[in-house]
């Protein structure tokens, strides 16, 4: 492959947050990818860079340009380019979409396990948190739609976020799944955000549904949140776009995001963009080839040398959902000791809540040697763990 996924690139005191770790530590925990990023958007920042001025900048119509045929391209959607509204990322985006299209005490309704931050942007904001806990079975989760409807009829309940692709299970909902839901929030006059960001990273023949494809009827009382953060390592270009198809609800989150001073990109943000969008088809692929490379190596491994381990098949991200329920009644003390006897830094799945207490969340966005040393520590820490309990 022409670009490179397997150079160990060390990134401490460089202040990444992921890698503030002890000497002997490893992380694997958030969701941060330790390969550089594509090179065409490293040209571009230092193009931008060579330029010398930066002062304050609007958002060209090259940028929205970029994001519509992106879609259409990688997704087979093409969004109208007047749906789409600039942002400073998926998460304060969602902050400012429940202060502006909620009231305080409302209930914002979730399916958890799911995506600890959504907790935050719901519960610091005043507002109720409501899950739809998805239903665990044998290795694999489904919607228990009879108690999401009832959740989604409580008079208090105004808001709806759907994490597509799901993080941390890494389920991708197929169009008729979404459609459903969408067709129960839109009855209830229940308003759908979804949370696209990890779109780009479908794995192994898994196909992403854009939330704005459905019926018109239902994509209109939804909002999409997408950045190319995830899928190219960029978050702190802080980038984002949200897709919401009726003018009305785009008025008013617009509204919202320029009053919480969301929407003024910082100098690199569009450039980088832009190049993302135009250029980085090839090492989008080329990063799902070696994704789904190094899950396929958790898998074996964790089949031979861990097999009281359950793996759920993330079917996109590059995170991991191990269940460990058969290991130890509580994750979190588990990871803890894991990472205090081996270095290994991973996620305890009780941040997520739901089911969450018996996993652990695994970040395999990094090179074969990395990989190869935490996944040995994670055997070795489980095993540590099991003699002393």
């Amino acid at each position: 492959m022409p670009y490179d996924f397997e150079t160990v690139i060390d990134r401490r005191a460089t202040n990444s947050v992921k890698w503030d770790v002890k000497p002997n530590e490893l992380p694997m925990w958030v969701a941060d990818m330790d390969f550089k990023t594509a090179p065409e958007i490293i040209t571009a920042l230092k193009a931008k860079a060579d330029f010398g001025i930066f002062g304050y900048e609007e958002l060209p119509a090259a940028y929205y340009q970029a994001v519509v045929d992106w879609w259409a391209s990688e997704h087979q959607f093409r969004p109208q380019l007047d749906s789409l509204l600039f942002c400073t990322g998926v998460v304060p985006a969602i902050s400012s979409i429940v202060r502006k299209m909620t009231a305080v005490g409302d209930n914002v309704l979730v399916q958890a396990p799911v995506y600890n931050m959504f907790y935050h942007s719901i519960e610091n904001n005043g507002r109720h948190t409501v899950s739809s806990d998805l239903v665990y079975h044998d290795g694999h989760y489904a919607i228990d739609f009879d108690d999401l409807e009832t959740k989604l009829a409580d008079p208090l309940t105004t808001l709806m976020i759907v994490c597509n692709p799901h993080n941390p299970i890494g389920l991708v909902w197929s169009r008729a799944t979404l459609q459903r839901i969408g067709t129960l929030a839109l009855q209830h006059h229940v308003l759908v955000l979804a949370d696209e960001i990890h779109a780009d990273l479908t794995l192994n023949g898994n196909q992403y549904t854009p939330f704005a494809s459905l019926t018109p009827d239902v994509a209109a009382n939804s909002i999409a949140a997408v950045s190319p953060s995830k899928t190219f390592n960029v978050a702190a270009l802080h980038a984002a776009t949200l897709m919401i198809p009726d003018p009305t609800i785009r008025a008013r989150v617009s509204r919202g995001i320029n009053n919480d001073e969301l929407a003024e990109p910082n100098s690199f943000a569009v450039p980088g963009s832009i190049a993302a969008y135009t250029q980085g088809r090839q090492w989008v692929a080329e990063l799902r080839q070696k994704l789904a490379a190094n899950q396929r190596q958790l898998q074996q491994f964790i089949q031979t040398e861990l097999p009281a381990v359950t793996v759920i098949e993330a079917q996109a991200t590059y995170l991991v959902w191990l269940d460990i329920s058969q290991i130890a009644p509580d994750s979190k003390v588990l990871a803890d000791e894991i990472r205090a006897n081996t270095g290994l830094f991973i996620s305890a799945g009780d941040v997520y809540r739901g089911d969450g207490r018996q996993f652990l969340r695994i970040n395999i966005a990094c090179p074969t040697a990395e990989l190869t040393d935490g996944l040995q520590r994670l055997k070795a820490g489980i095993d540590q763990y099991q003699a002393q309990h």
